[in-house]
């Protein structure tokens, strides 16, 4: 108390001026319509600017949980845009989807090796298994090679050992999507034959001629194409919509049926 005492008694003429200075100016303020509008102004930016900033300090901090909730709405939308056929406009019923989506998380990525993987936080605690496909908002990023308890490797498609089904898009010619090892942004289309129409800016996307990923998934656009006289099929660069050295959300692809699919092919050529 007697600390407080003599500070006061030390900056009394100090604290006076000021004591004085806020009775002059809320004197002012109150009997003065100009200076009244000027200071509630004023006091209106002080507080929005305070609570602009607290509200984007909450909104950095709740950033990680929008996300989530975002990737989980991402996925019933691509789960239901994967299973409705081009006429149907009924609700599905997820117990019987045909493919059914699940978010995960990068949290490792290669693209500047010969056979590069990426590593995501789902694995066979959330039924991912070998042979799933897997995506982005944006298209198409590998399959599944192997699985843990909480994670998976996935076989990027710029692994020289990738080969997925994918054509043109609205029409029927389809090939193999490859990569030559030569730049993260291409891969090649191989097998198209020469007797069809191409042109820079055609879109790929995904076959049907595959039990992982369903049909028309984004791959990416034709940057170049061309045709050595001597053979009898295009050689054609694709441009890929995803930046591969830039990854962070993704998508895992299950075929419910594809085991059924898989068996039953196995029976047939065994019983050829």
């Amino acid at each position: 108390m007697q600390r407080i005492i003599n500070f006061i008694l030390r900056n009394k003429t100090s604290l006076l001026y000021f004591f004085l200075l806020f009775i002059g100016l809320a004197l002012t303020v109150q009997n003065h319509n100009y200076h009244r509008s000027r200071f509630l102004n004023s006091a209106n930016w002080l507080s929005g600017s305070v609570y602009q900033s607290a509200t984007s300090v909450s909104d950095y901090f709740g950033l990680q949980e929008e996300n989530r909730r975002l990737a989980e709405e991402n996925r019933r939308l691509r789960q239901r845009l994967f299973n409705l056929p081009p006429t149907d406009t009924v609700l599905l019923d997820t117990a019987r989807l045909t493919y059914q989506v699940l978010p995960a998380r990068i949290v490792k990525n290669s693209f500047t090796l010969p056979n590069n993987y990426i590593t995501i936080d789902r694995g066979l605690k959330d039924r991912v298994v070998q042979d799933m496909g897997v995506i982005t908002p944006l298209g198409i990023l590998g399959i599944v090679e192997r699985s843990s308890n909480h994670f998976a490797s996935v076989q990027s498609i710029l692994n020289t050992r990738s080969n997925i089904n994918a054509k043109i898009a609205g029409t029927d010619y389809f090939g193999s999507l490859t990569w030559n090892r030569e730049d993260y942004r291409f891969a090649q289309l191989e097998d198209i034959p020469r007797l069809v129409p191409l042109k820079v800016g055609d879109t790929i996307v995904t076959g049907a001629m595959s039990s992982i990923f369903p049909e028309g998934i984004p791959i990416g656009t034709i940057a170049r194409f061309d045709l050595n006289p001597s053979q009898s099929f295009y050689q054609i660069d694709v441009e890929l919509f995803n930046d591969m050295s830039n990854l962070r959300q993704a998508y895992v692809i299950r075929n419910r049926y594809r085991p059924e699919v898989l068996e039953l092919e196995s029976e047939t050529e065994n019983g050829q």
